[in-house]
């Protein structure tokens, strides 16, 4: 299947298929977030009307810390969906990614997907996105030429070796991937973010990356779309049942995505993704080291009816976490930064198993 046919078939998936990841035996997210509890404040001393929610990422300028996460592109179907995000995206003052621009090398006449983002969003900070498998097959110079396709503000190079060993077509091949991603680091211009795309990013592998030189770590954990469980779809249409196993073991395989944060944390900006689906989340991720956060699927089906969707569910996640800035004191997004916090549960046992202590967060 081309690359192109592959990215509409992406799209519809999670625009109708059950391609979350699964609830643990107590129904409760993957994400983590479920065991982080933000101490209330009950004298905020703060006035609800003039909390400030913008924020500035890899110096760019926010109206408040969300973006619009990598998504698609590289079909004629999906240059309506990105027009839609990107409107949206330009009339909140927030920023947004495209998905993998493979398909837009691959054939020039897909480039329209991608660079309606930019037309309809001329002011927005706009990143762009490749895999990291690409940069052995197109080098640096692919890279510029997906950075000029959309003008973009900085790149996103994704990491996605979960979904690739179950595709059938996927490229398994991960040698060199970080000697690549730091070359790309040394010659592009503009900053460069390395992003998982729903298994997570390890303390290791963040220390690795901030070594590269990359500009900021996009967690990409577990709690939000599983690309495994896309996968699985795809390869029960097929009749493809190695792949169909597969994804099914691996449905819920990584690393969710609060504790990825915290793993993440050193000395880059740390973006919060998968399973970001409220306001709180969004709080709760800045409280324990994030930056900014991103989401995709909520965002599917209100961009393929229109940017006007979009933006009214983006309006209930700015709401939803000015309210939780309100309830924590929080006048400020550096103030929400030190907010206390307490983390239980399987997130809290995980974290100490791998070192972190987790009581800094209620003690601060």
């Amino acid at each position: 299947m081309s690359t192109s046919n592959r990215k509409v078939e992406h799209l519809e998936l999670c625009a109708n298929r059950d391609v979350e990841s699964h609830r643990d035996e107590h129904n409760l997210k993957r994400t983590g977030f479920e065991d982080i509890t933000m101490v209330h404040n009950a004298l905020p001393e703060i006035n609800f009307k003039e909390i400030n929610t913008s924020t500035v990422l890899l110096g760019h300028n926010l109206a408040f810390p969300l973006l619009i996460a990598s998504m698609t592109g590289g079909h004629p179907g999906t240059k309506q969906v990105n027009e839609s995000l990107a409107i949206a995206a330009q009339e909140l003052g927030i920023g947004l990614g495209v998905g993998s621009q493979r398909a837009a090398l691959e054939d020039p006449d897909l480039q329209d997907s991608f660079r309606i983002v930019r037309d309809a969003a001329p002011d927005a900070f706009v990143f762009g996105n490749l895999g990291v498998a690409q940069l052995k097959e197109y080098g640096v110079e692919g890279v510029r030429q997906a950075v000029d396709m959309i003008d973009a503000n900085a790149m996103a190079i994704h990491l996605n070796f979960l979904q690739e060993v179950i595709q059938p077509e996927g490229d398994t091949d991960a040698t060199d991937g970080l000697e690549l991603i730091e070359e790309v680091c040394r010659k592009l211009k503009i900053p460069v973010i390395v992003k998982e795309t729903g298994a997570g990013i390890s303390r290791e592998v963040a220390q690795k990356l901030c070594k590269a030189g990359v500009s900021a770590i996009d967690v990409g954990g577990v709690g939000g779309t599983s690309w495994a469980g896309v996968e699985v779809y795809r390869a029960h249409d097929k009749d493809e049942p190695m792949g169909e196993h597969l994804g099914n073991l691996f449905w819920d395989w990584g690393i969710p995505t609060s504790v990825s944060v915290i793993e993440s944390n050193l000395s880059v900006p740390v973006i919060a993704t998968g399973g970001i689906r409220t306001g709180l989340d969004i709080a709760k991720s800045l409280a324990i080291g994030a930056s900014a956060c991103a989401t995709a699927l909520p965002l599917v089906r209100p961009a393929m009816k229109g940017p006007q969707d979009v933006k009214v569910k983006l309006e209930y996640f700015l709401a939803e976490f000015k309210a939780a800035m309100f309830l924590t004191g929080s006048a400020t997004v550096s103030d929400l930064m030190y907010a206390q916090l307490v983390i239980t549960g399987r997130t809290g046992e995980y974290l100490k198993e791998r070192g972190f202590d987790t009581s800094r967060f209620a003690r601060r």
